[in-house]
């Protein structure tokens, strides 16, 4: 015992002899008061203690206080499990119209592509929020912005649900899109804040794979949804989710992470990032509408691209400033986290192109039902929810470096295997083979986005996954339009030498997607030559090593030991970058 904390146990005791000997002196002289505190209302007393749980609700959680003895804490894995589900009632809703579409378009007689707009929305919506992120958590406490955004959700919701012509249910989408938009890097950073970094490949890796399976399931359930109940009967589900988020938010969220009251938003550069990624998604949204020489492609793009450019000069020059920028860019100066950030951005694109490709094949070249094509794909998804957990493991236990090269490769497998369809082969083979590519995505993705925001110190988290998730968001946008034009191009240069007819017009087709796809396969091999070699050094190894190096350092610097201050391996592990 030391000699600071021994005064204050012997000063505590002398405080309490002295109460102990004052009080009897003062009894008779408190027995009014005391029945007059005995005599409170019964309201009073419920309206303190509602009182005490919303300062508790409100209080952050920190150290200890959210992770102890190598587990949550009860407020902690109550508050994470509600973050993850409203971020999964998120990623479920944006695919949940898919197969409401048909219908929707019939009853509002409006044409497919004006009708497409109810669930592309979403991406655009979440192009233009993710950049914003870092601001909002940095400025607002977590139950501030989980409330608002399930508040805005839920009223989206009600719109769509009565709404009676198309404008007003695009009006309650893009409300229940804002709504969302921020909650999948607010989960990511309360993730990165509470678990330690022996445990943030598991902890990621199960939180990814509910997000794996959302969309996987979305468009099944509304299709049902449509079939039984109607359309509507989908957004009045929402508003009930909505409605039950709600409610768990209030009375059972915590706060993570401190928030600044003195950070102040530049609108300005608000509005360059709404111009800039919004305008860019917009264009390359309506390519496969319009085509790429239409207006309503190239112009929104050309603007885009001008307001990126301005959004991002005015961030560096903020920083040099000395000035606290919307959006961090200088996390970008870590070579890791570059890396990281690089090699997901070449994976969302190469995939989201094919998941685009892989159904007109089905459907137009083969002959299958939309059906069909779903059945064929479903299992792809619950590969990746699986070596999404299973990788997140692997990373903890093994380091990024082998997890990631095996993902990369099993991807690149399944993408050169996919490559060589024909006209003749069996169906099955693509159900396969996507099943494989995206065991491959899982063991990559999920290990070396959580490998990356490692790389940073914990005050760049909220910048760190904001730069991540917007470039991904941008680069998986612009992969599907582009290859789609890459194939159409193909199909059109190879359709000049086949001839004509049906078949000449089938192999013409399936000439397009093989090529597009080889494509694809070069990115994917790109992207698993920059694993292979640029993933490397102390940090890439595992976490468990990591954090034992983290602690010899300590002692050598005679830093206090984990075990006696459970942040002091949070705080430090950082050093190896």
């Amino acid at each position: 015992m030391t000699l600071s904390s021994w005064l204050n146990k012997k000063s505590l005791h002398n405080a309490e002899s002295s109460h102990a000997e004052s009080s009897h002196a003062e009894s008779s002289s408190n027995k009014s008061s005391n029945i007059s505190i005995a005599n409170i209302s019964p309201n009073s007393k419920k309206s303190t203690r509602n009182k005490h749980n919303k300062n508790k609700l409100s209080h952050a959680l920190t150290g200890e206080e959210a992770y102890n003895n190598n587990h949550l804490t009860r407020p902690a894995l109550i508050s994470l499990a509600i973050l993850t589900f409203i971020t999964f009632i998120g990623n479920f809703a944006q695919l949940q119209l898919t197969a409401a579409l048909p219908t929707i378009v019939r009853e509002f007689n409006i044409n497919v592509t004006t009708g497409q707009w109810l669930t592309s929305i979403f991406q655009l919506i979440m192009a233009i929020m993710v950049p914003l992120t870092a601001f909002l958590t940095r400025r607002f406490s977590t139950r501030q912005i989980v409330i608002t955004s399930m508040c805005l959700f839920t009223i989206g919701s009600i719109f769509a649900w009565l709404s009676n012509d198309f404008i007003m249910a695009l009006i309650g989408r893009t409300l229940e899109a804002v709504g969302t938009g921020v909650m999948w890097p607010v989960l990511q950073i309360t993730v990165f804040s509470v678990f330690p970094l022996t445990r943030r490949g598991m902890a990621m890796g199960s939180v990814g794979m509910a997000m794996s399976i959302a969309p996987a399931i979305g468009p099944t359930i509304g299709g049902l949804q449509t079939d039984f109940n109607g359309w509507r009967s989908i957004f009045f589900s929402l508003t009930i989710i909505g409605i039950i988020s709600i409610i768990l938010s209030t009375f059972l969220l915590h706060n993570f992470g401190e928030q600044d009251k003195t950070a102040k938003a530049d609108f300005f550069s608000v509005s360059l990032s709404i111009i800039g990624f919004g305008g860019v998604m917009f264009g390359f949204t309506n390519i496969e509408a319009y085509g790429i020489t239409h207006p309503m492609a190239f112009a929104p793009m050309i603007i885009g691209s001008i307001g990126i450019i301005w959004f991002v000069t005015r961030q560096l020059l903020e920083q040099k400033r000395g000035k606290l920028p919307l959006l961090g860019l200088s996390v970008l100066k870590n070579k890791y986290f570059t890396i990281g950030t690089i090699c997901a951005c070449l994976t969302f694109f190469a995939f989201s192109s094919i998941m685009v490709l892989i159904p007109l094949y089905i459907q137009d070249d083969r002959g299958f039902s939309a059906t069909m094509s779903g059945l064929i794909l479903l299992p792809g998804a619950f590969g990746m929810a699986i070596s999404q957990f299973a990788g997140g493991r692997m990373l903890d236990r093994l380091g990024v470096r082998p997890v990631a090269m095996a993902g990369s490769l099993i991807l690149l497998f399944g993408t050169v295997m996919m490559s060589l369809i024909d006209m003749h082969t069996w169906i099955w083979w693509i159900s396969i083979w996507q099943f494989t590519r995206q065991i491959g995505m899982g063991f990559l993705l999920m290990p070396i986005t959580t490998w990356s925001l490692n790389c940073l110190q914990h005050e760049e988290l909220g910048d760190g996954s904001a730069v991540t998730n917007t470039m991904r968001q941008l680069w998986g946008a612009i992969g599907a339009p582009v290859l789609v034009v890459t194939m159409t191009a193909l199909t059109t240069w190879k359709h000049a030498y086949a001839g004509s007819g049906h078949a000449a017009d089938v192999a013409a087709s399936i000439f397009g997607v093989q090529w597009t796809l080889r494509i694809s396969a070069i990115i994917t091999a790109i992207m698993a030559a920059i694993v292979i070699f640029g993933i490397k050094g102390e940090g890439a190894g595992s976490a468990h090593a990591l954090a034992r190096r983290a602690i010899a350092r300590m002692k050598v610097l005679h830093i206090p030991h984990a075990s006696e201050n459970k942040d002091v391996m949070h705080d430090h592990t950082h050093a190896q970058y």
